[in-house]
């Protein structure tokens, strides 16, 4: 139980980290953070185990009595974001292309979308941010395995890594509980969020 995960949030309410429930009650009781209720209210630590618990599953027992789990903390004096790399993920890609194929231009929804190797693998191509692009299903059936030149194509703009840096990254390891959805703005994640491997 102290092992399983608590969403930690930033004093914006953005998320930064995902830790140990373990962690996040020595964070509470130390006054570094505060936990954070379905309705948004914050609580210290002292608050927070005053709360009534209504569900046995979602508490865990101290001596002489039981306490809420919480399973958002924020942080009370961290304002900052984590600074990360770009993973190289669909996801990222797909933002990078703002959900462009990057042969017709045409705007797609995600499922309408794929990534194309721009030198085929075949041709000795390799996945990386140089050369994996957004494109549509018809245009990478036109495509095949040829180069855009071989095939008569243009690329709308040439890939390169973006420049930007990701707000939050959280390990899709971790369970996930419905307390967190109001700070995951997050669809399928397995898909879209796993990182790619770079060859």
């Amino acid at each position: 139980m102290l092992s399983s995960s608590v969403l930690v949030l930033n004093k914006s309410f953005l998320p930064v980290h995902v830790t140990s429930l373990k962690r996040a009650l020595i964070l509470l009781y130390q006054d570094i953070a505060k936990a954070v209720d379905e309705n948004y209210r914050t609580f210290s630590f002292d608050s927070w185990q005053d709360l009534a618990v209504s569900d046995k599953s979602g508490s865990i027992g101290l001596i002489g009595r039981a306490i809420r789990i919480p399973r958002v903390i924020i942080l009370v004096n961290y304002d900052k974001l984590p600074k990360r790399y770009i993973k190289f993920s669909r996801a990222n890609i797909f933002l990078r292309d703002n959900n462009r194929c990057q042969y017709c231009g045409k705007e797609f929804k995600k499922n309408e979308l794929n990534l194309d190797h721009v030198i085929p693998r075949m041709m000795g191509g390799v996945s990386s941010w140089e050369n994996v692009v957004c494109s549509c299903i018809n245009c990478n059936r036109i495509k095949g395995g040829r180069t855009p030149e071989q095939a008569g194509m243009k690329l709308i703009k040439k890939p390169r890594k973006p420049e930007w840096s990701p707000y939050y990254h959280i390990s899709l390891t971790n369970i996930m509980y419905k307390e967190w959805m109001p700070f995951l703005n997050i669809v399928d994640n397995a898909y879209w969020h796993v990182e790619l491997e770079e060859s």
